[in-house]
């Protein structure tokens, strides 16, 4: 205010060596700014703050006035405190004795719960090549669209008209939507009337920008069709329904492909016409994310959500130790920020540029509608701020630092966890510690009953049970549903780029890895492990390793075959009391990344090199060979696994099926015995010898395979019959 003649004025800030500057305005003798600027205060080295008035000039910025503040002297506000009033300061010149003005400010010391903080201009830009890169570095919260599942039963078409009369046409019908692809199959009309019943499934997002677009095409030969004609339907026009009622068709007429003259329109008064059935299925729940790790299990009709069940907190506190991403002035450095995603709501935190501990200190909340839901926090080293990297300038692409997946089923209700979670990441080179992420999560439910009950209700949406999608398909559509939440989230300011939407969603869990393959395979032996153990300790039962321990449980089977009315009740009063001894040795933390589950830690490299390749591939034929040789051998590994288990349900079946006459004869005559035996003699009495006959002692023990074994091996599968 009153700052004289007439100037171009701007303002500076400056605490030490950082700066801020706003913009200039033209010949305004009472400009406004509104702009706010944010210095770290772990990073000052100055106890002064100056604001300075200037006039921008083309060859030197004149000086106008300043006004100086002594840092231990301003202000602290915490939230929920009301934000400092601005008050007037008068400007002074370089000799502190001339007004030049006033200018309105408020300083303060905050916190990033400042409602100021998000918009403010931060001291981490002052090194910034590129000023335009600051808006890459602010927090900002996003919502991913609402997806849909488009359903289009394409029926039958009428009036196929085509230019050559000789044949019959052999038509299909292309569907697109976006970049979404789908078509019928090829049909020969005879009648000039061809019918279909196809359903083809697309994934549109609100609000709806693409249109359903049907070409009717006529195979005329070999990799040559011709357009017919075809239709052009907005989705926003297409009738939604929240369950499996009946949708009714309609017939659409068909465009031409080209225009024609206006004599040849009116000597055809008839058009192609399309019978279809369009609806955007709101029942089913849009799968974008690995069905292993979804955050959100809610059908897309809103009502049909439930209320909510409780309030999913997370604070991001920070990171300790991340490994440097790229280099700047010589030194190793790392642009780091994190994205956390739950539900539709994505949240990312401000970046903190060149600092291997960068503290965050943001909190975001979710609604929660299931517990058996996950978190994911992932940790980025943002690209987008104009540095060098190495000899090389930047691709471009946000770097991944690691990701954190907490399920909610694992925390305790209203327990606040404050946890450092390793970032693991695996490189074509090894496994790698990128760094610790430091989270405060709390789960808290509004009322523990519906979340009880939440357990007894189906996971998926109904629609799913009552009209499943095939596997196939859902996974099809699945990357088209990623594909469509990655571009729109690119559109946002700052963009959420398709490398970290990707990263998040675990786009890429179906490629085939020799590591998962392994790791599932172990996985699959630790859940038969314990069955392997019982197995074990019986086998040493029955043959008398431990004569007390094979007498004390001869005396226990005696026991339940007297009252079998016990055997339930010990069973699960033997669980009951696993469970209780258990309790001590529960976890305390929500499980984090593991390596040596993932089989990880010992993988070879060539076999990383494969998990790590392009789809299609982009290697040498030679590597390439040996590659699918060695996949080849276990295939045919799995191959022969498959096949035995086959055979021996196939043998199950041969027992009654006469196709071995002599042994389906024998085994009709034992059941025929072995009903009049059990209807004569007690149950407890053949449970007992039963008992006694598996459990004798090694002396009474042939080496052969027993008698019911061998029957078994003889009867005939349907190997005879393969090629």
């Amino acid at each position: 205010m009153d700052v004289t003649g007439g100037l171009d004025p701007y303002v500076e800030v400056r605490v030490g060596n950082y700066r801020g500057i706003t913009k200039h305005f033209e010949k305004q003798k009472n400009p406004e700014w509104n702009a706010v600027f944010a210095f770290s205060r772990d990073r000052m080295q100055a106890s002064v703050l100056e604001v300075v008035v200037k006039d921008k000039d083309l060859i030197k910025d004149d000086f106008v006035g300043f006004v100086r503040f002594d840092l231990n002297d301003v202000p602290i506000r915490v939230p929920p405190d009301s934000p400092l009033a601005p008050e007037w300061y008068r400007l002074v010149s370089k000799s502190g004795d001339k007004s030049m003005g006033e200018l309105m400010l408020a300083v303060w010391v905050g916190t990033q719960a400042d409602e100021a903080f998000p918009d403010a201009w931060h001291s981490d830009a002052a090194t910034l090549e590129d000023p335009s890169a600051v808006t890459h570095m602010k927090s900002k919260v996003y919502h991913a669209p609402r997806l849909w599942y488009l359903r289009v039963n394409i029926i039958e078409a009428q009036d196929v008209a085509i230019l050559d009369k000789t044949r019959y046409p052999d038509v299909f019908v292309r569907a697109q939507v976006g970049h979404q692809l789908g078509r019928t199959k090829p049909v020969q009309a005879r009648n000039f009337n061809p019918f279909w019943n196809e359903d083809i499934m697309f994934v549109a997002a609100e609000p709806f920008e693409d249109h359903l677009v049907l070409t009717l095409e006529d195979r005329v030969g070999p990799n040559k069709d011709e357009m017919l004609g075809r239709v052009i339907i907005p989705l926003a026009m297409i009738d939604r329904r929240a369950d499996d009622r009946i949708v009714h068709g309609k017939w659409f007429n068909l465009e031409k492909p080209v225009l024609v003259d206006v004599d040849q329109l009116k000597k055809e008064k008839f058009s192609t016409r399309l019978h279809l059935r369009l609806c955007l299925d709101g029942g089913y729940h849009v799968l974008d994310e690995s069905t292993n790790y979804s955050s959100d299990l809610r059908p897309t009709a809103k009502q049909l959500w439930k209320p909510s069940i409780g309030l999913l907190e997370l604070g991001v506190l920070g990171a300790q130790g991340i490994v440097p991403m790229k280099t700047r002035d010589g030194k190793g450095s790392s642009d780091t920020y994190c994205v956390a995603k739950y539900g539709s709501k994505w949240v990312r935190t401000r970046t903190i540029m060149n600092n291997p501990n960068p503290r965050f200190n943001e909190q975001y909340t979710w609604e929660v509608y299931d517990p058996a839901t996950v978190l994911t926090v992932g940790v980025f080293d943002n690209g987008q701020l104009g540095e060098k990297t190495g000899e090389k300038t930047s691709s471009g692409k946000d770097g991944k630092i690691g990701k954190v997946r907490i399920r909610l089923s694992t925390l305790e209700t209203g327990r606040v966890y404050t946890h450092s979670y390793p970032l693991l990441v695996l490189h074509s080179s090894g496994v790698k510690k990128m760094g610790e992420l430091h989270l405060a999560i709390r789960f808290s439910s509004t009322s523990l009953v519906n979340m009880l009950y939440l357990y007894s209700r189906p996971l998926l949406p109904k629609m799913h049970y009552v009209r499943p999608i095939p596997v196939l398909q859902v996974d099809m559509l699945r990357h088209q549903a990623v594909q469509i939440v990655a571009a729109r989230l690119s559109r946002m300011e700052p963009p959420l780029r398709k490398e970290v939407v990707e990263y998040m969603t675990d786009f890429d869990s179906h490629l085939w890895s020799m590591r998962k393959s392994k790791a599932n395979f172990f996985r699959l032996m630790t859940v038969f492990s314990g069955l392997f153990a019982v197995s074990k300790w019986f086998s040493g039962v029955c043959s008398w390793r431990n004569p007390i321990t094979t007498v004390l449980v001869h005396i226990l089977f005696i026991m339940l075959v007297c009252f079998p009315e016990l055997i339930l009740p010990t069973v699960f009063l033997y669980m009951f009391l696993i469970g209780i001894w258990n309790f001590r040795y529960r976890p305390r933390y929500p499980p984090h990344m593991n390596t040596k589950i993932s089989h990880a830690e010992a993988v070879h490299p060539d076999e990383l090199d494969e998990e790590f390749d392009t789809f299609p591939t982009s290697r040498n034929p030679e590597v390439v060979r040996m590659r699918y040789d060695r996949l080849r051998s276990v295939a045919g590994r799995i191959q022969t696994v498959v096949g035995d288990i086959a055979t021996q349900g196939e043998r199950v079946q041969a027992l009654l099926s006469w196709r071995d006459p002599r042994a389906t004869a024998v085994f009709v005559l034992f059941c025929l015995v072995a009903a009049i035996v059990f209807y004569v003699t007690p149950l407890q009495v053949i449970a007992a010898l039963g008992g006694f006959y598996v459990m004798r002692h090694p002396r009474f023990r042939h080496r052969l395979p027993s008698v019911p074994v061998n029957f078994f091996r003889r009867l005939p599968a349907r190997t005879d019959s393969m090629l």
